[in-house]
């Protein structure tokens, strides 16, 4: 079976006859398969990046921040068109598939980094890879499950999503222990056997593409329903074609973002509190494990008891684990803060792209989604450098302050103004 065979598209009458896959439908399955491949080849790769542009290169932290900032925000801008563009083409897996095979040609470019110009550009082109598969992607997901399971599904997703980092990075803490011998800083040799290791997943992960197929998507007349390949319909009011409640989600998920810096900044901290390399690792693992094992359960009671509530609960621990890091003063306290931070990424992240669909019109839900990532994408860019500013201008503590504050003025402002 060829690839462009497998991209057939699917009736939903006979996507409801394909065999489900623990109580999933294949689509969903093999997905998430796809993102548990990726992120076991991405946290090998990229996890340990801040470190070794602060300890092998001799990055200051703002260069540091810019480097993600610009990485993904630029990238970002690629989500609003490739959104649009599987919206008018109503090919979602294609799209999918060239996202992730440039993230995957990118990555064996970071053997001969040398300078963080060069680091940059790998970044920006295993983003660029990232900007055109995840509108489409989430879309995808969005298409192949009812309305009522659409929780379940974006909650699987992310679960095996960040099953994959946590298996990354097991793979990494293993590397690392026996590379680094106890050295608190990471090494170039190190770091190199962590690339070269992690390509083998990535190319592993678009074989499996074979077994997804495209959906119908149905009309807007049917939208609402709990038929599969279709969003919600449009509800209320609305600016540009879409409901006016989506607009004002994502003004309050630019507030939200802005304080919400790239994870170098947790790793940074961690560093900066007498964590080593390795102990990183095993916090960062610990992380992934929480994220995993609560986002399946999270998108399910989002389905019985609504959205809002089950992300506003993920935000409140968002800011209670930022003040948190901006208090701690023992590196034991770093453990505890990183598991609470896995609990708000199982609460929020995935329960958040569900609640997209749920604002969106099945016609434009590819576009709702590239939307949605652009503005976050982009908004990481003035949030990293902000942060890379305070650590440097104040203290590693200040953007920790920072992230906590603008967490809770997004939270009061999601029960203020937004209504399911």
């Amino acid at each position: 079976m060829s690839f462009w065979k497998s991209m057939k598209v699917i009736e939903p009458s006979q996507s409801n006859q394909r065999r489900k896959i623990f109580g999933l439908n294949p689509n969903i399955f093999f997905l998430g398969l796809v993102s548990f491949l990726t992120d076991v080849s991405s946290e090998m790769i990229f996890t340990l990046l801040p470190l070794f542009l602060a300890n092998v290169l001799g990055a200051a932290p703002i260069i540091i921040g810019f480097v993600e900032g610009v990485a993904e925000s630029t990238a970002s801008l690629l989500k609003l068109a490739s959104g649009w563009l599987s919206d008018k083409l109503g090919k979602r897996k294609a799209l999918a598939f060239i996202g992730y095979a440039l993230s995957t040609l990118a990555k064996p470019l970071m053997l001969i980094a040398n300078s963080w110009g060069l680091i940059l550009g790998v970044r920006f082109a295993d983003r660029f890879g990232k900007g055109i598969r995840t509108a489409p992607r989430d879309a995808l997901v969005a298409d192949s499950v009812p309305a009522n399971e659409r929780g379940k599904g974006f909650g699987f997703h992310r679960a095996m999503d960040t099953a994959g980092a946590a298996l990354g990075l097991v793979l990494a803490a293993a590397v690392v222990a026996f590379l680094q011998k106890g050295n608190m800083e990471l090494v170039p040799g190190t770091y190199r056997w962590l690339v070269l290791l992690g390509i083998v997943p990535a190319v592993m992960a678009l074989f499996v593409f074979l077994f997804i197929h495209e959906f119908k998507r149905e009309s807007n007349s049917k939208a609402g329903t709990t038929s599969e390949a279709t969003c919600s319909a449009d509800v209320g009011g609305s600016i540009v074609g879409f409901d006016k409640r989506y607009w004002i989600f994502l003004a309050v998920i630019f507030l939200f973002t802005l304080g919400n810096s790239s994870d170098a900044f947790l790793v940074l901290r961690a560093q900066n509190l007498g964590n080593s390399v390795l102990y990183i690792l095993l916090m960062l693992i610990l992380f992934n494990a929480v994220y995993a094992a609560v986002s399946m359960p999270a998108g399910i009671l989002s389905d019985r008891l609504g959205r809002k509530r089950v992300i506003v609960l993920g935000w409140a621990l968002y800011a209670v684990t930022y003040l948190g890091m901006a208090l701690a003063s023992e590196s034991w306290q770093i453990w505890l803060l990183f598991a609470l931070y896995g609990v708000y990424y199982g609460l929020a992240e995935g329960v958040a792209r569900a609640m997209v669909a749920d604002l969106v019109s099945a016609e434009r839900c590819g576009t709702a989604y590239g939307i949605f990532h652009g503005i976050v994408g982009v908004t990481l860019l003035p949030a990293s450098i902000i942060a890379g500013w305070l650590w440097q201008s104040v203290s590693p503590a200040a953007p920790f302050y920072f992230g906590a504050g603008l967490a809770l003025l997004a939270m009061f402002g999601f029960l203020a103004f937004i209504r399911e």
